[in-house]
């Protein structure tokens, strides 16, 4: 690591001439501790997608470092992934198949989400005694039991806990219109999982964490909060609810690799669906739809060179994509900005977001593996890096 600004900058091998992903673990903690304030319980970190996209043990660890005090996954895979990394607080995972390794799930001290008898009768099967948070559908039709189900699921989970199989730990939902506080979606979001607790209540079982809340909830709506709020999105800087400013931890550069100069007239890319209007200077960027940049962002999307926000022109490729210059041009070897946190007037990713008519999550997530990766973080947080 070398100091950078009185930031710790980890770089991994050297990649000099490639396209470099940083990702601001001091912002990371800073987005942490704000959504901790906000929630009226536990925090869960939720880590799931590799941390969406900023490197899911980094992104852990810092939380878990600045408020958080669990995390959260969907699949068993990322949970015995964290394992692997030498995390030792609970881990949730809430998204697996009836077929899942359960019986690992056990053995590594994984809760696991369940959503249905059919998922209740696997885990019980299982060896071992496992913990268990059960899944109602707060209203979003996707996963979750349905109300018609559910009481059947609150005493088959009571009969198995009785015989020492699971432990009902939790009750947990998720709102569909968080992101808008006003859709009254999310008032008869919160009466179905008020029912679902009463009628798990009602069947004996006392679980002690009860979770509906995820970051646009979190930050806009403390009924929905109960014991504990799984946040994601929020931790690396994006608010679903537009009403908090969060920091972006992500940043996106890239070198010049070949700059040349064309006439008025130039046409540019696949389908030549560009042509440059004046002489001008056009840079190349290694960096395509391969990479994670939308294709649908094609000719409207900017980068940041010398402090100046250029053009995108043409098609975005697989691999590549053209940068307007203009008259000034720039050189070969210098680094573009694609995107980062806009502080210096690059493009956000929520303005590569609106470009390519999508959302910030798809943007962070899409960026491919082999784009390099390195971390900056605060020096406080080296030893967890």
């Amino acid at each position: 690591m070398s100091p950078v600004c009185g930031l710790a900058v980890a770089v991994g091998p050297r990649t000099t001439g490639a396209p470099r992903l940083t990702v601001d673990l001091a912002a990371v903690a800073r987005n942490t501790q704000t959504l901790a304030e906000r929630a009226s319980g536990e925090l869960m970190a939720v880590v799931k997608a590799d941390g969406f996209g900023h490197g899911a043990v980094d992104v852990a660890r810092t939380a878990l470092a600045h408020g958080a005090t669990r995390l959260g996954v969907t699949s068993l895979a990322e949970a015995f992934a964290l394992r692997d990394a030498g995390l030792v607080v609970p881990v949730l995972s809430w998204l697996n198949p009836v077929d899942a390794d359960f019986p690992a799930a056990a053995v590594r001290d994984v809760e696991v989400a369940v959503p249905s008898r059919a998922h209740l009768a696997a885990v019980a099967a299982a060896p071992g005694r496992h913990r268990i948070h059960l899944h109602v559908d707060a209203g979003m039709a996707r996963d979750g039991a349905e109300p018609g189900e559910w009481g059947a699921l609150c005493r088959a989970a009571r009969r198995a806990e009785q015989r020492g199989q699971v432990e009902v730990v939790g009750v947990m939902g998720h709102l569909g219109c968080a992101d808008d506080p006003a859709d009254g979606c999310n008032a008869r979001g919160r009466t179905r999982f008020a029912w679902a607790v009463e009628v798990a209540r009602a069947a004996g079982l006392r679980p002690r964490h009860r979770h509906l809340a995820a970051t646009a909830a979190t930050l806009t709506d403390p009924r929905a909060h109960h014991t504990m709020s799984r946040v994601g999105a929020g931790l690396v800087g994006i608010d679903p609810s537009g009403t908090t400013a969060l920091e972006p931890a992500m940043t996106l550069t890239a070198p010049l690799v070949q700059v040349r100069r064309v006439r008025a007239g130039t046409a540019v890319g696949y389908g030549h669906v560009h042509r440059t209007t004046r002489a001008t200077y056009l840079g190349l960027l290694p960096l395509g739809y391969a990479d994670g940049l939308p294709r649908v962002a094609s000719d409207r999307a900017e980068v940041l060179v010398r402090g100046v926000r250029r053009p995108l022109v043409g098609r975005i490729s697989m691999d590549q994509v053209v940068v307007d210059l203009g008259a000034s041009g720039a050189e070969a070897g210098e680094t573009v900005t694609v995107f980062g946190p806009g502080r210096d007037g690059e493009p956000t990713v929520a303005e590569w977001a609106a470009w390519a008519g999508t959302i910030e999550h798809e943007v962070v997530t899409g960026i491919g593996a082999r784009v390099p990766r390195a971390t900056r973080a605060a020096a406080h947080l080296r030893s967890l890096a």
